[in-house]
């Protein structure tokens, strides 16, 4: 079914509340591979609560859910949930996320692209509790089958590679049962665990949530670039460019310049296969 475009844009926010704890910080970053070495202090600021600091990413599954869903179940919207893929992703964080809160979270779709054979839905996530503003999230969703309506392409958002060597690459490898344990932050998705589903998909095997190798990829910045200082992390942005399989090693190449990293992620195994590109995070 078509893609109401007026009626998804112009349909006003939704809103919800969200709380979290310290430990559901704690099992996001656990999910992203966090505390493999359990003496390393470098490792125990995100694994344990006397000390804990959230990475900015863990905005996307704040509240125990995928609050970019929200943007398929929008007015205007009917599509066919095998054909939506997600596409893009980016936070912004006003100020750092506290390890346990309250907040009121709205969500709406700011803009539909017509990219010829898909549609590219934009849905913007909002979070802000007694003190103010607290994140934004912007998910890109790309839709099959749903273009060609006549509407505007949107920006391409695309980065040409720096010419020259990466100033730093660090490998970080998954685990194979690293999908199950991400989906407890909540990423129901049936493409990441039944094997049955997967195959429905075309995949030989469960594939890593994207969110969870994009949380990866800025703790890899926030490691290596920032000294582990998750509160100097101002946004990050990436473009889903493929598939991880659990179990596979990634290997993240980063760029630096003042304020700014940008960075891919390949899949080493794969003949370093693109996983993350158009990446980049803004830092104090």
């Amino acid at each position: 079914m078509p893609i109401d475009v007026a009626a998804a844009v112009g349909a006003p926010p939704a809103e919800t509340s969200i709380s979290w704890q310290h430990k559901d910080v704690q099992l996001y970053h656990l999910g992203l591979g966090a505390g493999t070495d359990p003496l390393d202090p470098a490792e125990l600021r995100y694994t344990l609560e006397d000390r804990l600091t959230v990475l900015p990413s863990f905005a996307t599954v704040a509240g125990g859910g995928m609050a970019m869903m929200d943007g398929l179940s929008a007015p205007g919207v009917d599509v066919d949930l095998m054909a939506v893929l997600h596409a893009g992703q980016r936070v912004e964080v006003h100020r750092p996320i506290p390890s346990g809160g309250t907040a009121t979270q709205t969500s709406r779709v700011v803009a539909v692209h017509d990219k010829g054979k898909a549609a590219v839905l934009v849905l913007r996530v909002e979070a802000a509790d007694a003190d103010g503003p607290l994140w934004t999230c912007d998910s890109e969703l790309y839709l099959r089958g749903e273009g060609g309506f006549g509407g505007d392409r949107g920006p391409s958002g695309r980065l040409e590679r720096p010419d020259r060597a990466p100033d730093l690459t660090a490998d970080r490898p998954t685990t194979p049962g690293q999908a199950l344990l991400y989906r407890l932050s909540g990423d129901w998705n049936p493409l990441h665990s039944p094997p049955e589903f997967a195959a429905l998909a075309g995949f030989d095997r469960p594939i890593l949530q994207g969110l969870c190798t994009y949380g990866i990829a800025l703790k890899t910045v926030v490691d290596r670039v920032l000294d582990g200082a998750t509160d100097r992390v101002r946004s990050c942005a990436t473009r889903f460019s493929g598939v991880v399989v659990p179990g596979e090693t990634l290997r993240v190449r980063m760029w630096t310049s003042p304020g700014r990293v940008q960075l891919t992620v390949t899949a080493v195994e794969r003949d370093d296969a693109d996983v993350l590109t158009d990446t980049v995070v803004e830092h104090d």
